[in-house]
């Protein structure tokens, strides 16, 4: 069904006419009135040539094959919703799914070529969940229309799955699917389901997409490998912010529940947590995050995987909600802007933390003293804590925090105190002290007495006019 017939005589006199009327065109006047005079004449012979029913047909290449680009329409969807078109576009799919060669992609997994779902800029109701075959292929594309689930749609579930086993979940090595792209969607999950699952695939792309009104999961994505999430919108209310209903906004906007995947310029809008990380090796660029305000209880990025983050986010912008990392170990947080209070919460549930990189932020806030970066030791204190730099970060607003420190103090006198408390991360940790006292006359013998509570006390043995300028760092070693 997916073939287009084409109306070869008409399109061959359209091209041969329009041939003869672009080499009517000349410079020179006598020439054009010349080469219309003999257009003219082409045209009448090659109408009464038509007329007697001569016109050559095009002759098929003998290894001429189906068109694989299948329009749901042409299976009988309806785009204008008004019916529902979920076996239509299944029965699509379906036909899509067969392989036209024996080649394969990765071991197991069928190359379909390139075949095309067309939705054809329509507007589909389903009743039940897009979910394509079970059996492994890759190298299709689904795109161009929308999709919205009918009031009876099942609760638990999505509204494309790109699941060969649901609604069960199991961890594999092998893969479903690869390379299957969906792009240029606009998914109503009508708040009884989800937007799109990928589970057990490899190298997905989904592309330009709006996904609206999910009760659970804008986007989940669990084990697979290389699932690149780009250029969409994710919101479970439609919304532009200020929404007087934001306290109650629930859901995710996009769940990572495998590695190696990546998120780049995507906004998500309205949901109680933007991106749920629960995977490794993840990387998240350029997203814009105000999906619910920190002070109503929402996370723009939670990275829940304590002692195993291998997390990169870079150039993101998290608009009043912030980024909650649980035992971090392997996470950068670089370049990116906070606004409205919004910041970076370190938690420790096993007090785990290791190689973290937090720097080159701007924060920006209200003035309530609310901090850049915060520990969380509600669950107990963070004990194995080691090459962590959290410094060159600007604040407006804010109250500021590093792992690095510098200060001049001035006096007259034999003690020399610099308070680091209100600006160190981590309490009472002070690894590495560098000072410089600058005598005013004479010379005072003088060392380093006191690093305890943050506080770097030097002392002279004699009472001098000097300052002192001292540098401090935090956990640039092993710290248990």
């Amino acid at each position: 069904m997916a073939e287009r017939q084409v109306a070869y005589p008409a399109l061959f006199l359209l091209l041969l006419l329009l041939g003869l009327l672009i080499a009517a065109a000349g410079d020179n006047k006598n020439d054009i009135i010349w080469r219309h005079e003999r257009a003219r004449l082409r045209s009448e012979r090659l109408l009464a040539t038509i007329s007697a029913g001569n016109v050559p047909s095009p002759v098929p290449s003998s290894n001429s094959a189906p068109a694989r680009v299948y329009h749901v329409s042409d299976y009988g969807a309806d785009p204008t919703g008004s019916k529902d078109s979920t076996a239509a576009i299944l029965s699509a799919i379906s036909d899509a799914f067969r392989p036209l060669s024996n080649r394969s992609l990765v071991a197991g997994v069928a190359d379909l070529g390139g075949a095309e779902i067309d939705l054809d800029g329509g507007s589909y109701l389903i009743s039940s969940p897009i979910n394509f075959p079970s059996s492994p292929a890759g190298n299709l594309k689904f795109h161009g229309g929308s999709l919205r689930a009918s009031d009876n749609f099942p609760k638990d579930r999505y509204l494309i799955e790109l699941w060969s086993s649901a609604p069960s979940v199991t961890s594999s090595t092998t893969y479903s699917y690869e390379y299957i792209t969906l792009s240029s969607l606009m998914l109503d999950a009508n708040y009884c389901a989800g937007g799109i699952a990928v589970v057990n695939s490899l190298r997905t792309l989904i592309a330009s997409c709006y996904i609206v009104r999910f009760s659970s999961d804008g986007i989940w994505v669990q084990n697979g490998h290389e699932t690149l999430i780009s250029s969409s919108f994710l919101g479970q209310h439609i919304t532009a912010g200020a929404d007087p209903g934001e306290r109650a906004f629930s859901g995710n906007g996009i769940r990572l529940a495998g590695n190696d995947n990546y998120v780049t310029d995507v906004v998500i809008f309205s949901a109680a947590i933007g991106i749920l990380v629960a995977g490794g090796a993840n990387s998240i660029f350029g997203v814009h995050c105000y999906n619910k305000a920190a002070g109503f209880g929402g996370t723009g990025i939670y990275l829940k995987l304590p002692g195993n983050t291998l997390t990169r986010i870079e150039n993101c912008y998290l608009d009043y909600t912030g980024i909650v990392s649980e035992d971090p170990v392997q996470l950068q947080v670089l370049g990116s802007f906070f606004l409205g209070d919004a910041n970076v919460v370190l938690k420790s549930v096993n007090g785990v933390m290791r190689g973290v990189d937090i720097a080159g932020n701007a924060f920006t806030g209200g003035g309530s003293g609310v901090e850049i970066v915060r520990l969380d030791e509600t669950a107990g204190a963070f004990t194995a804590v080691e090459q962590v730099v959290v410094e060159r970060n600007s604040a407006d607003g804010m109250s500021v925090r590093s792992t690095a420190a510098r200060a001049a103090i001035s006096g007259n006198g034999t003690i020399w105190t610099a308070d680091f408390s209100p600006v160190l991360l981590f309490p009472n940790r002070i690894d590495h002290v560098q000072y410089t006292l600058m005598v005013g006359s004479g010379f005072a013998n003088h060392a380093l007495r006191n690093v305890s509570g943050n506080r770097v006390v030097i002392e002279t043995d004699v009472a001098t006019s000097a300052t002192a300028y001292v540098a401090v760092g935090q956990c640039q070693g092993s710290m248990t």
